[in-house]
């Protein structure tokens, strides 16, 4: 799991690749905490494009940084689902709280 971390038009922005689950659900917790707590941006986006699979352990993440943004007044957006994380979000609900970018 690599989790990529950029700035775009202050906001910062959180490229997730690979699997997202119970094994790599804490460095992914951990690099987007750390940087939340860095960083003064605006709004989180979470682009998804190169995120292959996401479980319930990845879904737990994704809703504790939602959580935790929101504690600030901020926002968590995604963008780019692949079609089986897309299929993940619409099937669990999390388009409900979490906007599309």
């Amino acid at each position: 799991m690599e989790v990529y971390t950029n700035f775009e038009g202050g906001n910062i922005v959180f490229s997730l690749a690979g699997e997202l689950d119970e094994h790599s659900a804490a460095l992914v917790r951990k690099k987007m905490d750390d940087s939340i707590a860095q960083n003064n941006f605006c709004d989180a986006v979470m682009d998804l494009s190169r995120l292959s699979f996401m479980d319930s352990t990845g879904i737990g993440v994704v809703i504790g940084r939602y959580k935790l943004l929101r504690k600030q007044n901020k926002r968590l957006l995604v963008r780019n689902p692949s079609p089986t994380v897309d299929k993940i979000f619409r099937m669990s609900g999390l388009y409900e709280i979490i906007l599309r970018a």
